[in-house]
């Protein structure tokens, strides 16, 4: 049986920590920008984790 494929996409949006953990960028920071505050703007350049429900699906894309 071939090997499954992984999700091209997937692979740039997602990265698997060491400890399990899947890390994503956060959403709203491409366009429409001078009507969002500094401090939000400032806050969605820092990255965060993927919820509990979704990192196996994740995984199985990614790897």
């Amino acid at each position: 049986m071939p090997k499954q494929k992984s999700n091209s996409a997937a692979k740039k949006r997602f990265t698997v920590l060491k400890s399990g953990k899947v890390k994503r960028a956060k959403q709203n920071k491409r366009h429409i920008l001078t009507k969002k505050e500094t401090k939000r703007k400032r806050g969605l350049r820092k990255g965060t984790y993927v919820s509990k429900t979704q990192e196996k699906t994740i995984k199985k894309l990614v790897g």
